[in-house]
């Protein structure tokens, strides 16, 4: 609390002289919001004075506020996929001045953009190592079985690498997927995705925008060390009732908006579910009467989104967020076997937003989150039933206090109450002769205090600097730390940036995983006893050029990241119903560096990005427990680590209602451990020989090379009297059929048939998904 207390002191001697520099000429503060048509907010917005270099992004709510010299001035007001506006200001005392933007007249899936505001703003921020996706530009590209997924989209930009074919697990800079920090409205989500991975959770109907954080992670995010993903849900239109959906070839979804009090308040809700499970009932149904039939399992999830805003008056505003989803898998045998397998989050939030003056903001949240895991199997008149689950009530409240121009501070602070299911068994016969039960569990308490200032020390450089103060206890065991946070932007030229950051970041929850489960066993497990928290620290600096009269952003960033405390668990673990769960960790550090260059164009009818990655990442495990280790104590790659990542986006406006667009991507291959030989073993002279393979160290070869090309057309139908506003997507996934390696098993060779000695081992190659054609169809009335 002492060295937050010296924080607090630094932040406000940097305002008193800010002030003090301020008053030397004449300034008014120029504030407002920036909304779309529908009154909503539009987060991310900027309003920018080219002439002066100046200007501010709109937050969470929409608000904007700057401080400007007194005189004539030109605004330019943009956002992606909005058509931007400018305006002439004539600012002779402080001003409220909003904003509307309409979309873009391409409308379902606009991402065009008139002017280079988005390119400036990006360029000229203190933050580095962020990506800003919307759902428009997600539902331009091209998707498997045409769902649109989000953190697919993600996969795209550099820095961020995928899990393997057909999974949004997201591994960025050389972290594990456990080390995501993804929110929705401020509340976490424990598990992002669908489908074991194939799709991610994230409706984009109902989204306004995700941010990624890489790097230089601001003072206000705190619990996981490689990323923030932050996703905010749209408000509704406050203007009038719409309802959008969209029909495709595994899911349908439909949203429905509104006002509650027009200009006041509004709702929005939105579903989707798939139907796997309506095509394989009929066939299994159909098949019965076969006794050789095997029965298809039975597969479908669902979400569902709400949220509703109400204004309260001019300087007060409530916000209800809701989030509802479901995994759903089934097996059910005519020998009497039941499988049942599901998983899920469910997720609440209210906010207060409330304006106290034009310099001073206050946020404050609270929320519920709850992720289950449950499998239940039964076998004639025997049952059991594993689960588990984890449970967080947070409070968070945040400051935004902006005294003049060359200041805006952040204070903060926040709660979490987690409580840990880590493992509950419930086991008997149908008759209750036999009964057993099992139930493991755990409490945490997390909090963290906050406190950043970002500061414009002169015309080229400007500051964003801050520091967290965390902290947890779970039972008699209690931990916490100092995570100071900084970054730093100099302009060179009007067109050319130098930025650098660092941050050091604390995870104390840690997801406990059987990799080599059939099925995924995700726990998700406390700092306590012998599990100390990981622990992380990173640098990265970099360059941005604007380029051919601002169309171009080229971005070249360099990163270093150092880690401890990562876990991993001892071969054999017993990960379900364990109390002693703290003796299967093995605890060792981790690296990861390298370089990711990227060229983004957001303007006129061809827009897109090229990106690339080189890059390592490594992992060490010393002997430790009684056990040798990991790989015996020498470093290895972990199966995420990539050399190369290569993607290329285009998306072209071909006319006012065709849009063409494609993506292609190349990566290294995954590193993972195959057998070096085997050699013969005879139990007895006589027998049978059995072949045992030799292992080399740990994930010592590469599986072949990643790429793959994706090619989609959206093409927007004119609206009648009996179409409505809507258009159809057609897509291509995996167009050229590269059959990219899924895993690699061995066949046995036998040189003189079926009943002759084994005399060698084939490699074989699994691909999941070959050439996929898919057509959706998008309506809005």
């Amino acid at each position: 609390m002492r060295y937050f207390s010296y924080l607090i002191g630094i932040l406000w001697l940097w305002s008193v002289a800010g002030s003090s520099a301020a008053q030397a000429q004449e300034r008014y503060r120029l504030s407002g919001y920036i909304r779309d048509a529908s009154r909503g907010p539009l987060p991310g917005a900027s309003v920018a004075v080219p002439a002066l270099a100046s200007g501010a992004t709109a937050d969470s709510t929409g608000f904007y506020s700057f401080l400007l010299p007194a005189g004539r001035h030109q605004l330019v007001i943009s956002f992606i996929g909005y058509q931007s506006q400018t305006r002439d200001l004539n600012l002779t005392r402080a001003q409220r001045l909003s904003f509307t933007l309409a979309e873009s007249s391409n409308t379902l899936g606009e991402v065009v953009v008139e002017g280079s505001g988005t390119l400036e703003q990006k360029l000229q921020t203190t933050q580095m190592s962020v990506e800003r996706l919307t759902a428009a530009e997600a539902k331009l590209l091209p998707a498997l079985f045409g769902e649109v997924d989000l953190l697919k989209t993600l996969q795209l930009k550099p820095g961020v690498q995928n899990g393997g074919e057909g999974t949004s697990g997201l591994f960025v800079r050389g972290g594990s997927s456990d080390q995501n920090l993804v929110l929705v409205d401020d509340a976490v989500v424990y598990n992002p995705a669908h489908l074991f991975g194939l799709f991610s959770v994230f409706n984009p109907d109902a989204v306004q925008s995700v941010d990624l954080y890489k790097g230089g992670f601001p003072a206000q995010y705190g619990g996981r060390l490689s990323s923030v993903i932050d996703v905010k849900m749209r408000e509704g239109n406050k203007q009038k009732t719409v309802t959008s959906g969209g029909i495709g070839l595994i899911s349908s979804r439909l949203t429905v908006e509104g006002p509650i009090v027009k200009d006041k308040g509004s709702f929005l809700l939105s579903g989707r579910r798939t139907y796997f499970d309506v095509f394989t009932r009929q066939i299994n149904k159909a098949s019965e009467d076969n006794p050789d039939f095997n029965p298809i399992p039975d597969y479908y999830f669902y979400d569902f989104n709400a949220k509703a805003n109400y204004t309260l008056g001019d300087k007060d505003q409530v916000f209800l967020s809701g989030y509802l989803g479901r995994d759903v898998f089934g097996f059910g045998s005519q020998g009497g076997f039941d499988f049942n397998f599901s998983w899920g989050n469910t997720l609440g939030a209210a906010r207060w937003s409330h304006v106290f003056n034009k310099r001073l903001f206050l946020n404050t949240t609270a929320s519920y989150t709850n992720y289950k895991y449950d499998v239940t199997n039964k076998l004639d008149q025997f049952s059991f039933n594993l689960a588990s689950d984890i449970r967080d009530l947070a409070l968070r409240s945040d400051l935004d206090y902006t005294p003049n121009d060359r200041h805006a501070f952040k204070f903060g602070a926040q709660l979490i109450n987690h409580r840990f299911g880590v493992g509950r068994l419930q086991a008997g016969s149908s008759d209750g002769r036999l009964s057993i039960g099992s139930d493991v569990a755990y409490r945490g308490l997390e909090g963290g205090l906050y406190a950043s200032d970002n500061f414009k020390a002169t015309d080229k450089l400007q500051l964003e600097y801050g520091l967290r103060l965390s902290g947890f206890q779970s039972g008699s065991n209690s931990y916490g730390g100092l995570e100071p946070r900084g970054s730093a932007r100099y302009s060179l030229t009007p067109k050319t940036s130098l930025k650098a950051s660092y941050a050091l970041m604390y995870q104390y929850v840690h997801l406990v995983t059987n990799s080599g489960a059939t099925l995924p066993t995700d726990i998700w497990y406390p700092s306590r006893l012998s599990v100390k928290p990981q622990r992380a620290q990173q640098v990265a600096g970099g360059v941005s050029f604007l380029l051919g009269s601002g169309k171009y952003l080229l971005t070249n960033e360099v990163y270093y990241k150092w880690a401890q405390n990562q876990v991993d668990f001892k071969d054999g673990a017993q990960l379900f119903v364990n109390p002693d769960l703290d003796s299967e960790f093995l605890f060792g550090k981790g690296w990861a560096y390298g370089n990711e260059l990227y060229l983004e164009k957001k303007t006129g009818r061809t827009t897109g990005w090229i990106g690339y990655t080189l890059s390592w990442s490594k992992r060490q495990f010393l002997p430790q427990r009684g056990t040798t280790g990991i790989n015996e104590g020498r470093v290895f790659y972990p199966s995420y680590d990539r050399r190369h990542n290569l993607t290329v986006v285009v998306l072209h406006q071909l006319t006012e209602r065709l849009n063409l667009t494609g993506s292609f991507v190349y990566t290294t291959g995954n590193a993972t451990t195959l057998p070096a030989a085997r050699f013969a073993v005879q139990d007895i002279f006589g027998g049978d020989l059995s072949a045992v393979p030799v292992y080399p160290d740990r994930n010592t070869y590469r599986l072949a090379p990643y790429n793959r090309l994706d090619l989609g057309v959206v093409w927007k139908l004119k609206p009648n009297r009996w179409v409505p506003e809507s258009d159809l997507t057609f897509s291509v996934y995996n167009a050229y059929n590269r059959r990219n390696p899924y895993f690699v098993y061995f066949d046995q060779v036998r040189a003189g048939g079926d009943n002759t000695p084994v005399t060698s081992y084939r490699a074989r190659q699994v691909s999941l998904f070959p050439t996929i054609p898919a057509v959706t169809y998008n309506f809005k009335f």
